[in-house]
C-alpha cells in the first residue's frame, strides 16, 4: 500500500509558481520545438533561491511543466 501510495505522488502534476512559464494559465506555444521534446527554465523566486523547472512539449505545441527542483539560498 506504501508503494502505491509513493507510487502516485509521482504522477501528481507540478503546479506553476510565480516566475514559472505557465504561471495563471499562461497560454504559452512552441513553434519549432518537436512533441516529447524537454527544456529548462531557470529563475529567482526573489528570497534568493533558484527555481529550476523542466517543461514538456506536447503534441499540440504547448507545453506542460513537468518537474521543479529548488536550491537553498546561498
Amino acid at each position: 500500500l506504501i508503494s502505491l501510495a509513493a507510487g502516485s505522488a509521482a504522477f501528481a502534476s507540478v503546479q506553476p509558481i510565480p516566475g514559472s512559464i505557465t504561471y495563471e494559465n499562461a497560454n504559452v506555444q512552441l513553434e519549432k520545438a518537436p512533441a516529447g521534446s524537454t527544456f529548462f527554465h531557470t529563475f529567482s523566486d526573489g528570497s534568493g533561491r533558484d527555481v529550476n523547472e523542466v517543461y514538456k512539449v506536447n503534441a499540440d505545441k504547448s507545453v506542460t511543466l513537468v518537474n521543479r527542483t529548488v536550491s537553498n539560498a546561498s
